[in-house]
């Protein structure tokens, strides 16, 4: 129970690991952007009590290990953070000033798992998902003539 977090009258132990995309999974998360968004993530996670314990942003996705107080819901901590993170982006680095209806950063909807007894193999496979996409990407460069 080395992982337990407290509230007032709450022992608890809630993880999840979760999968987002860009708008058409378009390949956009690298450069400044990619240490800047890793950084905003984290903090707006704080501001929702919750902690990234393990994440790893890639081109086209965005792979996290959450830990999220029971008080809030999943889809409520993901809606915060894919929502302000996309006004962020688009007034930080695209010069908006406002985020007009329709300008969206993130495509709708994520993957979300509960993490249990197996949150060391689940922190693997974030760690090493970026080497298997390269891998794979090696693999079709060669096999499709």
């Amino acid at each position: 129970m080395k992982d337990t977090e407290s509230l007032c009258h709450t022992k608890w132990e809630c993880k999840y690991h979760v999968v987002w995309i860009p708008k058409y999974r378009r390949k956009v998360l690298y450069g400044q952007l990619r240490k800047h968004l890793g950084e905003y993530l984290h903090e707006l996670c704080r501001q929702k009590e919750a902690k990234i314990l393990e994440g790893h942003l890639q081109q086209d996705h965005v792979h996290v290990l959450i830990s999220i107080p029971p008080k809030y819901s999943v889809s409520q901590v993901i809606g915060f953070i894919k929502g302000k993170s996309a006004i962020h982006i688009a007034r930080t680095y695209f010069g908006q000033k406002k985020n007009f209806n329709g300008m969206h950063f993130w495509a709708r909807g994520y993957f979300v798992s509960t993490v249990g007894a197996d949150e060391e193999a689940v922190r693997a496979y974030i760690q090493q998902q970026e080497k298997e996409d390269k891998r794979i990407d090696q693999l079709t460069l060669f096999g499709d003539k």
